[in-house]
């Protein structure tokens, strides 16, 4: 933990109303297919928050002419992943055939299910030239009565998913409801997700959900009289309603919802029971998943 989570957490327990926050949880660095993300799920002492099991900040990163994200292909079962730019664009090839440009404001929700297989890379077009990528990729952990289903890919538009605009800033919901209006996306058990704005000196209350937290993309926050800085999650206790407020221009995003209970996570496999954690492993040691049509030719060994 970063000497400034620690601060923040030692300064909290002397703030009255400070027990709304469970805890602060500080990036650590991961790399990624060439380049570096902020890793804030799963972290120590906070394996999930609601169904959201994993949760990366990718950059914002800036990549000279012929270099780019690059993650070759690999296998995913038992949850969803949930790519979300706010920069760039990232072409998503998947073992069901899905061949799409991530861009910026859409939602991407792959569900893995029994099994699963996509790379994530950037095309001869964008690699080209310099360019940039900023961006969070999530996991949701499926229920049990989900986790083992078929395979399938959804993509939102931007202009699918609601905006809301209120004094001091607006919010986008983009899974589940919060402040009045619900987003599209499928989801398989109480989710939220959702970008939020907040100008300097403006104030938001948080939704009322089972579990909740937000990470600062960008900016401070004023917590329970703490001052948060960029790139960190405040974990919120499940019976506080509490009222954050910008410090300066501020982009977070909060996300929660209810508890699924806990998960075995291994590599990229996330399952209710060890089994099929383990019987995955063999199917990608032994190449029995299905490939990707056109992205065959190479893939990311089991560690």
């Amino acid at each position: 933990m970063s000497n400034l989570a620690k601060s923040l957490e030692s300064e909290c327990r002397m703030v009255s109303g400070c027990d709304a926050l469970r805890q602060i949880i500080s990036p650590k660095a991961r790399d990624l297919g060439g380049f570096s993300v902020k890793r804030i799920l799963p972290s120590r002492g906070m394996k999930a928050v609601g169904p959201w099991v994993f949760f990366d900040h990718m950059g914002p990163a800036t990549f000279a002419a012929g270099d780019g994200i690059n993650v070759r292909p690999h296998p995913h079962i038992g949850l969803a992943t949930v790519t979300y730019l706010f920069e760039g664009q990232i072409q998503h090839k998947d073992s069901l055939g899905t061949d799409v440009a991530v861009l910026p404001g859409d939602i991407n929700l792959m569900v893995a299910g029994h099994g699963i297989v996509h790379s994530e890379r950037q095309t001869t077009a964008v690699t080209k030239q310099p360019h940039h990528v900023h961006g969070l990729q999530l996991w949701l952990a499926l229920p049990q009565s989900h986790e083992q289903c078929e395979p399938a890919f959804h993509h939102y538009d931007s202009t699918s998913l609601p905006n809301i605009n209120f004094d001091g800033g607006q919010a986008k919901i983009l899974i589940g409801s919060a402040f009045g209006q619900s987003s599209p996306v499928i989801t398989f058990s109480e989710t939220l997700y959702a970008e939020i704005q907040l100008n300097q000196g403006a104030s938001l209350q948080l939704p009322d959900v089972e579990e909740l937290a937000l990470y600062i993309v960008q900016g401070d926050l004023a917590i329970a009289n703490i001052t948060m800085a960029d790139h960190h999650m405040a974990v919120f206790s499940n019976d506080k309603i509490l009222t954050v407020t910008a410090q300066s221009d501020t982009r977070l995003v909060i996300i929660g919802g209810a508890s699924l209970g806990p998960r075995y996570i291994d590599w990229n496999f996330v399952a209710t029971d060890k089994n099929l954690i383990e019987t995955a492993k063999q199917r990608w040691q032994q190449q029995q998943f299905p490939s990707i049509p056109g992205d065959a030719d190479d893939f990311i060994p089991l560690p």
